[in-house]
């Protein structure tokens, strides 16, 4: 069957969840698309590794492959252009663990102010990296839905405009308000960023018995179900709105 979309979630650095879900799906293939939804780094142990999966997978599987940026991606090249301490130094973000992945080494802290500076500064991610950071699209659309990291952005009239007419486009890659999820209406949605338990778990029509799982609400899907947080990787296939896992 072609034109069958599958939207993967974030991954996080976890390349084992990657390959398991990879193996899991369907065979994809021409006609086929994959939509990444961003954060492909930080916290789990291989960001490296799955930044090089995520970009040979056209060449590997013949499909068309579209790579959102996430708001990881966003923070790093904010790092990269101007410095964010706010962002790399604390823990839970996993900036660490990205570093290692390019560097070696445990995941102690930094050994060196050297190492330290190079953390600071993103300068361990080779040149072309940053490039594709650069590259990958804030959104993405067709028949069967739009794609965005994070969801889309009220305006001043309560509205849900398309994120073409976004005033703030890297806000699409950063916004968290459960009114999205809530009281958007439209054509449907797919998103990651927020993990599957944090939202309105009484407007899920997937699974209601397991708050861990994909979400499905009214006019969203909510696609990150924790993987790099102990949790696991989700797609979804598009428009069958068949789940794969790698739990």
């Amino acid at each position: 069957m072609a034109g069958r979309t599958f939207a993967i979630g974030d991954i996080h650095g976890e390349l084992d969840h990657l390959r398991t879900l990879l193996s899991r799906l369907p065979d994809v293939g021409r006609g086929d698309t994959v939509v990444f939804m961003g954060d492909y780094v930080d916290r789990g142990p291989a960001s490296r590794q799955v930044v090089e999966v995520v970009r040979g997978l056209d060449r590997d599987v013949g499909c068309n492959v579209v790579c959102l940026r996430g708001n990881h991606e966003d923070a790093w090249l904010k790092v990269v252009d101007e410095g964010w301490p706010g962002f790399v130094m604390p823990p839970g973000n996993g900036c660490l663990a990205t570093m290692r992945s390019y560097t070696g080494g445990g995941m102690d802290g930094p050994r060196s102010k050297e190492e330290l500076l190079s953390l600071l500064t993103g300068r361990f991610f080779p040149d072309e990296t940053i490039a594709w950071f650069r590259s990958l699209q804030l959104w993405y659309e067709d028949e069967h839905a739009i794609y965005v990291h994070a969801g889309l952005c009220i305006d001043d009239e309560g509205k849900y405009p398309h994120p073409r007419y976004a005033l703030q486009p890297t806000a699409l890659l950063w916004t968290r308000t459960e009114a999205f999820f809530r009281n958007y209406r439209g054509k449907r949605v797919v998103v990651g960023h927020t993990h599957t338990m944090e939202l309105p778990q009484e407007l899920s029509t997937y699974t209601v018995d397991d708050p861990t799982d994909l979400w499905a609400g009214p006019a969203v899907v909510a696609i990150d179900t924790g993987c790099g947080r102990e949790g696991f990787l989700t797609a979804v296939e598009l428009p069958s709105m068949t789940v794969y896992e790698s739990r």
